[in-house]
């Protein structure tokens, strides 16, 4: 079984599950979002939002694929460019951290690691480009895929609450406790993503 994490853009946006194509619940703000869905210009919002972050700050994203089928993918960007994370309230993410937006795994690939090796996929991309943590909100009250991760999921790969709340808590992961296990995590990648070493290396757009 061949899995590779290839990085989001534009031209491989379609292959993110269609409900998820044209969600902006974290691209724009509560108002905005539900006049963009009303105005039926959600899908154009969103290809807009990964297009300004890809020029503004690069990569926001990566697609997992398994035998070339795309299985899922996980968004994520520093909290400036997630506007919608301010309505949260457990915010702000904490300034020296990326949020982790939203991340999904299509049912049938689901329980055979692919949630960890993403995290461990963006959390590699992050040191390399000088961040200290990962963040964000979890649903404690998760009973179904939605654009808000289950809080135990979260816990399960490593993050660690920094703000409880009975909803929605704010999770952290200290980019710094994993160098510890970066050896391993570049092996594992090697061994089960294989391609993921030849991406190009990322540089200023």
């Amino acid at each position: 079984m061949g899995r590779r994490l290839v990085p989001l853009t534009l031209d491989n946006l379609q292959d993110l599950p269609q409900r998820c194509r044209s969600c902006v619940f974290w691209e724009l703000d509560p108002v905005s979002g539900e006049a963009a869905v009303k105005a039926g210009t959600s899908a154009l919002e969103k290809e807009s939002w990964i297009s300004a972050v890809l020029l503004d700050w690069g990569s926001c994203g990566r697609v997992v694929y398994v035998d070339d089928v795309p299985v899922g993918f996980v968004l994520y960007a520093p909290p400036a460019y997630v506007p919608r994370s301010t309505a949260f309230p457990t915010s702000p993410v904490s300034p020296d951290a990326v949020q982790l937006m939203t991340a999904f795994i299509v049912p049938g690939y689901q329980g055979q690691g692919l949630g960890r090796v993403m995290v461990q996929t963006v959390a590699k991309d992050l040191l390399r480009r000088g961040f200290k943590a990962i963040e964000a909100f979890g649903d404690a009250r998760w009973k179904e895929p939605a654009c808000v991760l289950p809080a135990d999921h979260l816990l399960a790969v490593g993050f660690k609450t920094v703000r409880q709340h009975p909803v929605h808590p704010r999770l952290r992961l200290e980019l710094r406790t994993t160098l510890s296990w970066k050896e391993d995590v570049e092996m594992a990648l090697d061994r089960l993503l294989g391609a993921v070493q030849k991406e190009p290396a990322l540089r200023p757009l």
